[in-house]
């Protein structure tokens, strides 16, 4: 799947967990807050797609999406995603 296309999907997941999804200029990476009730997962606009998609599976693997529906290609993508980050953070420790 490509990346804009992978983006999208992420951003729909994000969006249906009651997030609102920004992309924003400034002097940071990106996370998720809430804001005066307000659920937002800000990203930098400044970032190239690929590091969009990072941030936000980072964010989706500390959600439970097991009784979402996903749709299944982009599942398995997002399954693929979180198995290079769990591997990336068992090698950091």
């Amino acid at each position: 799947m490509k990346t804009e296309r992978f983006l999208s999907e992420l951003e729909k997941i994000v969006e249906d967990l009651g997030y609102t999804f920004r992309r924003e200029k400034g002097n940071f990476k990106g996370d998720f807050c809430v804001l005066e009730g307000d659920k937002i997962l800000m990203i930098n606009k400044m970032f190239p797609a690929e590091v969009h998609v990072g941030q936000i599976v980072r964010f989706l693997k500390k959600q439970n999406l097991d009784d979402r529906y996903i749709k299944p290609a982009v599942r398995r993508e997002l399954e693929e995603w979180f198995d290079r980050i769990g591997k990336e953070e068992q090698a950091a420790q």
